[in-house]
């Protein structure tokens, strides 16, 4: 140290500047400071501040690691959670796609067996138009008899009226007599 000052003391005389370095106890300033430092610097180391500075970067270091593996387990836990919801969103796919399939499949069902259902109504009311129509047709043909009988019996009775008088009436209740006599 003592080197520094006199070559600062030879730089300062050498640019023709003469000035008086104040001193104390003769010691110049630079020596007062290098003093205060060497003092300042052993008060550290014996109160242990080095130790205690590596103790408090050593807790810093530890929370800091500490954190870094809860940041660890935090990620894990996510991807985790992430693989899960991935996993569910796939079964939820799938499942919709089984329902999507599944009403379809419904679907058609009941579209078939509505037009066979449909098909069986229009053949039962086609059946049923035609036993209609046979019925009708049965009646009408029973009317018309009817009434022909009807008509041919009323002409018999108008014909036989018209041709018949009391001597044919007595031969006929005559051969009904004879005819019961034989019995």
């Amino acid at each position: 140290m003592a080197d520094f000052l006199m070559i600062l003391s030879e730089a300062a005389g050498a640019a023709g500047e003469a000035h008086a370095d104040p001193t104390a106890f003769g010691l110049n300033a630079t020596v007062w400071v290098s003093i205060a430092m060497l003092a300042f610097l052993g008060i550290l180391v014996w109160k242990k501040v080095p130790a205690m500075i590596g103790a408090s970067l050593d807790k810093k270091i530890a929370e800091i690691s500490k954190q870094l593996g809860e940041a660890e387990q935090l990620r894990l836990d996510a991807e985790s959670l992430k693989a899960e919801y991935e996993a569910k969103l796939a079964d939820a796919a799938r499942e919709a796609d089984e329902l999507r399939a599944r009403a379809e499949s419904e679907a058609e069902a009941l579209v078939a067996k509505a037009k066979g259902d449909a098909t069986a109504l229009i053949a039962r009311r086609k059946q049923m138009a035609e036993d209609r129509i046979a019925a009708a047709e049965a009646n009408a043909v029973a009317e018309v008899r009817a009434a022909a009988a009807k008509a041919a019996t009323d002409a018999a009775a108008a014909l036989i009226a018209a041709k018949h008088d009391a001597g044919a009436d007595k031969a006929l209740i005559d051969q009904a007599i004879a005819a019961v006599a034989k019995n």
